[in-house]
């Protein structure tokens, strides 16, 4: 069986969608931390622990980061 890019794309097209839709952490549960100021700086601490890589993973660190610091 011959791998047919053409017929592919379709189906990598919607996992690229299906990894896209989900959310980035922006909300957290302590409502004293949940403000764009503390949002921004912790970010920017997740950030600096985990740099960007090539492949992407740097989202899904900086998404647990976030989750560990309480936002969700």
């Amino acid at each position: 069986m011959k791998f047919n890019l053409i017929k592919s794309i379709p189906t990598i097209l919607l996992v690229g969608l299906l990894f896209a839709c989900s959310s980035f952490p922006s909300e957290n549960i302590d409502p004293n931390k949940n403000n764009k100021d503390v949002f921004r700086k912790d970010l920017a601490e997740c950030k600096q622990d985990y740099g960007e890589s090539s492949s992407g993973l740097h989202y899904k660190q900086w998404t647990n980061c976030m989750n560990l610091k309480g936002w969700k």
